[in-house]
C-alpha cells in the first residue's frame, strides 16, 4: 500500500470517530448499529489500510455520511504503475 493511500485510511478513520463521538455514540452502539463487530469499527477508526466495502457502506450510513470519490491532484494509474495526467 502507497503512502497517499495510507493517509486516505487514517483521514477516513479520523472522520468516522469524530462523526461517531457528535452523535455521542460509542464504539459498541456504532458497530450494533451497523451490524458490524467492534473490532471492526475500532481497526476502521484507526486507519487500517485495508477494509470490506459493504461494511465500511454499512457505518457510513448509520453515520449519516455519504462517500464522495473526487479525482486526485496526481492523475490515474496505468497497468504500468506510472501516472498519467
Amino acid at each position: 500500500m502507497n503512502n497517499s493511500s495510507s493517509q486516505a485510511a487514517k483521514k477516513l478513520g479520523a472522520t468516522i470517530k469524530d462523526c461517531r463521538k457528535k452523535l455521542g455514540l460509542t464504539q459498541t452502539q456504532l458497530a450494533d448499529l451497523a451490524g458490524v463487530s467492534l473490532n471492526y469499527v475500532s481497526q476502521l477508526e484507526n486507519g487500517k489500510p485495508k477494509t470490506q466495502l459493504d461494511k465500511l457502506l454499512a457505518v457510513i450510513d448509520v453515520l449519516g455520511l455519504e462517500l464522495a470519490l473526487t479525482p486526485g491532484s496526481s492523475g490515474f494509474r496505468t497497468s504500468e504503475n506510472t501516472v498519467e495526467e
